[in-house]
């Protein structure tokens, strides 16, 4: 099985520029799931909105085409791709030479729907959107929307997950509200280095206080894990603490290497967040 110690993370590693799919280093999500709680069936959908800044190759004359790309892996996979492993994956098309973008699609989806299922049967692919620069113009930039926590004054004495500081007015009327903040910070698993984010958090239910879960969003700053197990921890810790009938965590982490993680859980149906990107992405 593989670990995250095994992969290329922090490691001097040769930048492979012709295409080779065995580049992706698959990471089961079931262990750190079990972490949190979580046996058999996930009690949650959703899917991680990776964006990547960095994507080029060379069309049948060799001469080199640029895109952005947009990938949706689904939640219910059993594995995650470690990010550095998608980065030198992605430089592997910089010198191959493709037919048109169509190929270079349907190798990105093939390639990555099976590694998010490591040998498994391919229950749900991976969607690939490419942007070509003709499109680049009307890429958005915004913020999430929603009352910012940031507003309040308050003492952070916690750097590590501390899920009891949540709590909710179980004995009032419950209520319909989306908060926000730009203070999330946690750190990659295995370099230590600092992943910046935003999160949104949407719910029906018991009014959560909002200081307690500023101080927990805040707790995160020195918690070592990566974003899509984050913003699960984070999803957990509030459907416990304060049972909402509804809920809905989406997190926007700032790039590294080129690529953007955003991990979006939901207790319900819902359409997958349009892929804005935040100022600080």
């Amino acid at each position: 099985m593989n670990t995250p110690e095994q992969s290329q993370l922090g490691k001097v590693s040769a930048y492979v520029d012709h295409y080779d799919a065995s580049l992706l280093f698959p990471i089961a999500r079931l262990g750190k799931r079990q972490e949190i709680g979580i046996q058999g069936q996930v009690p949650f959908m959703g899917a991680d909105l990776w964006t990547a800044y960095e994507l080029s190759w060379l069309n049948v004359r060799g001469k080199p085409q640029v895109a952005l790309a947009r990938f949706t892996i689904p939640a219910e996979s059993t594995h995650i791709i470690e990010s550095k492993s998608f980065k030198l994956y992605l430089n592997s098309f910089n010198n191959t030479r493709l037919a048109d973008i169509s190929e270079l699609q349907n190798l990105l989806r093939q390639d990555l729907s099976e590694a998010i299922w490591h040998g498994g049967a391919v229950q749900a692919s991976v969607g690939v959107q490419l942007v070509l620069p003709e499109q680049f113009d009307r890429e958005p930039v915004h913020e999430m929307d929603g009352v910012n926590l940031d507003r309040l004054d308050l003492e952070c004495t916690h750097f590590q997950p501390a899920p009891q500081l949540l709590s909710a007015k179980m004995d009032e009327a419950p209520v319909t509200e989306t908060l926000t903040s730009h203070l999330l910070k946690s750190n990659c698993l295995v370099t230590g280095q600092p992943d910046w984010g935003s999160v949104r958090i949407s719910y029906s239910g018991p009014q959560i206080d909002q200081g307690g879960l500023l101080a927990y969003i805040v707790s995160f700053r020195n918690h070592n894990e990566f974003h899509e197990q984050c913003v699960e921890r984070i999803y957990m810790d509030i459907m416990r603490q304060c049972q909402p009938l509804r809920l809905e965590v989406y997190a926007r982490y700032t790039r590294r290497g080129g690529l953007d993680i955003n991990p979006w859980r939901t207790s319900h149906p819902k359409a997958v967040p349009a892929s804005v990107r935040t100022a600080r992405q």
